[in-house]
């Protein structure tokens, strides 16, 4: 993994864990309050993990649609396309060879 990778990867990490304990202290000076019930902090930090999970999986969605649009724009095949082509190809070598003059 690049350097680059590695580093926006732990970044990434270290947001996702810091956010979680800022979260869960929120939610425990909450309950030390009375403004919410344990049971209902479990809940609302079960329902902020889903979102950004949610949005996780959305960004990567993104992102996956982003590169395959620039490896596209870059004049590459998708695997799709190239079975498609090397199924044409043995397609006409088929026929080619059918039609031949055998000697």
């Amino acid at each position: 993994m690049s350097d680059l990778l590695k580093r926006g990867f732990y970044l990434g990490l270290g947001a996702a864990l810091s956010g979680k304990e800022r979260l869960e202290k929120v939610l425990d000076e909450l309950v030390q309050k009375g403004d919410v019930s344990p049971s209902q902090a479990r809940e609302m930090f079960q329902e902020f993990v889903a979102k950004g999970e949610q949005k996780d999986k959305e960004w990567t969605e993104q992102g996956k649609a982003k590169m395959q649009a620039r490896i596209k724009d870059l004049g590459f095949v998708t695997k799709e396309e190239y079975e498609l082509l090397e199924a044409r190809v043995k397609r006409l070598e088929k026929l080619h060879d059918d039609e031949s003059p055998q000697l």
